[in-house]
């Protein structure tokens, strides 16, 4: 029987190591996601619940994308352990300020990630990351749009239930 012959690696090291390390943020941020999804869920905000179950399955797909990308190019993808997940908030309000401060820092991430491989002339992995790079626009969006209720709306009498009503149907329009 013939062996398969696989290509070592179309990356560099040094981008591998780091679609890794996003990887583990993207684990990282669907271990929090649904984190906040319980807390919701606990607290009587079943709306928002459903969004952060949704946004956690949202990260677990990202992270399975960029594995199977490093993966595909010939690559040693690492499934991260994840650990010191929050599990308590002090507010609603908390929540949400929480996701937006994780999209950011994972925009961030992949901003980083960019410049290494314009650095390196990684052409591929670069058109690769234009995906996450839009993606990431469409996220930090929904979470500053979900946080911004908190002040239209109001938290006080109904406040709360009403942002929790409407933050499942937050939508962002790419062509706007």
């Amino acid at each position: 029987m013939k062996d398969l012959i696989r290509v070592r690696s179309l990356i560099s090291a040094e981008i591998e190591a780091v679609l890794n390390q996003q990887i583990k943020k993207e684990a990282y941020s669907s271990s929090i996601y649904l984190s906040m999804a319980s807390w919701c869920d606990r607290n009587g905000f079943d709306g928002s619940a459903d969004y952060f179950f949704k946004q956690a399955e949202e990260e677990r797909h990202h992270q399975m994308k960029l594995y199977k990308y490093v993966l595909d190019m010939g690559g040693t993808a690492i499934s991260p352990e994840i650990t010191n997940i929050k599990i308590e908030y002090n507010s609603f309000r908390e929540v949400f300020e929480d996701a937006l401060d994780q999209e950011v820092a994972i925009t961030q991430s992949f901003k980083n990630i960019a410049a290494k491989c314009h650095k390196e002339q990684d052409f591929v992995t670069m058109e690769f990351l234009n995906w996450f790079l839009k993606e990431q626009r469409e996220e930090e969006y929904k979470a500053r749009r979900a946080l911004e209720l908190f002040e239209v709306i109001g938290e006080e009498g109904t406040g709360r239930w009403q942002i929790d009503k409407h933050v499942g149907s937050i939508k962002y329009d790419s062509e706007a």
